[in-house]
């Protein structure tokens, strides 16, 4: 029967019913599950809002220039500077704010290109099967068994620091696991019947991938970004702690460098130092998993726990 459809149906992705115990009608008296955005999902938009604020209008919210020297150094809080300042006499508050494009766009950019990879290589490998397959998946094995971080090291060491080059650091070291979660999406699709029925009416390859198995695995997708964000968030952090980032470059890592080197972790100075980009990091790692949690749950009711 599913053969029996026509190319236009095909097209259009309409699913064969004979045969499978389910009437037309059935599917028209049957309830859809609701959509609803859930209070952790606000919750975690809220979070989001204000570091988005402050990636879009740094220079507005900064009192000062994060590069400039415009106090006495190590001052505590006060009223000028609410966060104090740090060992040269920079704003922290202002580096803080800063920072917070520095590292979004770099954990935003980089879970992008790890999330295009995965995408890629998980469905192609779930349509085209055999040796494309058994490849992709070696390869996949491989990236999930080297230890990420001692790689990301080495490869930062040998690289040098820039934007880009971590960017892109980051993001081509983290899509294996991704590339398994959607081929196994993928593969429950590519084995329906309008999928049979569109290679045999000639539907090419591409199409069929574009239409069919790449919106069967984009509510995936979406936690699969959050948790990309949130581990890009980390590394960079973690390699901008160790030296390895940008120093020209403000970000929530670099300050945590800077903090140590500058002795805050043995004095009082890691209060107003250290403490608001760890919070800082947990808020955004908070905020973008609680989004992505609400948003698989919003493409795909059926998700929502009863």
């Amino acid at each position: 029967p599913a053969l029996s459809l026509s190319r236009s149906q095909v097209a259009k992705g309409i699913e064969p019913l004979s045969g499978m115990g389910t009437s037309a009608h059935d599917i028209g008296l049957r309830r859809a599950p609701r959509r609803r955005i859930s209070w952790v999902g606000v919750f975690g938009a809220l979070l989001l809002a204000v570091q988005i604020m402050l990636v879009l209008l740094p220079g507005q919210i900064a009192p000062y220039d994060p590069t400039a020297t415009v106090a006495s150094p190590l001052l505590p809080p006060d009223g000028e500077h609410l966060l104090g300042t740090n060992d040269v006499g920079q704003d922290l508050l202002s580096e803080l704010i800063w920072g917070t494009r520095t590292s979004l766009t770099i954990g935003v950019l980089a879970a992008l290109l790890a999330l295009s990879i995965a995408l890629l290589v998980g469905v192609v490998a779930a349509y085209f099967g055999g040796w494309i397959d058994a490849t992709l998946m070696r390869i996949v094995d491989l990236m999930l068994v080297i230890p990420v971080f001692p790689l990301l090291l080495l490869v930062a060491i040998y690289l040098g620091p820039g934007l880009l080059k971590v960017v892109l650091l980051i993001g081509g070291l983290a899509w294996a696991e991704g590339a398994r979660v959607f081929r196994s999406q993928a593969l429950a699709v590519r084995r329906a019947e309008y999928v049979t029925a569109a290679n045999a009416v000639g539907v090419p390859d591409r199409r069929i991938m574009s239409h069919y198995l790449l919106p069967a695995v984009m509510p995936l997708a979406v936690g699969q970004f959050a948790l990309m964000v949130s581990r890009a968030i980390l590394v960079e952090a973690g390699l901008s702690f160790l030296g390895l980032g940008d120093p020209t470059q403000k970000s929530w890592g670099s300050m945590l460098n800077f903090a140590r080197a500058g002795g805050a972790y043995m004095t009082r100075a890691w209060r107003w130092w250290v403490m608001p980009p760890g919070l800082m990091i947990s808020f955004a790692i908070l905020g973008f998993a609680f989004v992505g949690y609400a948003l698989e749950e919003w493409l795909d009711p059926t998700l929502r726990s009863l």
